[in-house]
């Protein structure tokens, strides 16, 4: 089950569970639509693999299945993929 983390780990946005602007890798490294696809360019910059839209959990099931509160952020940033 996907974690669902609460930010970006490079400008630290909140990203809550039904956020649309959640963007993740294969690894669920976390990032904010504006990071993911301006900064590094789609690609995650902690394994190299693709960054998609990360999928919405439904309210109803976030009771049962709560979505992280472990916070992933790199203060220095996210090197710029090349």
């Amino acid at each position: 089950m996907l974690q669902l983390r609460p930010g970006c780990e490079c400008c630290n946005k909140d990203l809550p569970p039904d956020s649309t602007e959640a963007r993740i890798c294969s690894f669920e490294c976390t990032f904010c639509a504006a990071c993911a696809d301006t900064h590094l360019k789609g690609i995650c910059p902690n394994c190299g693999g693709e960054l998609v839209a990360r999928p919405r959990r439904p309210a109803a099931k976030l009771d049962k299945y709560p979505a992280s509160t472990e916070r992933v952020f790199k203060p220095q940033g996210c090197k710029p993929t090349a």
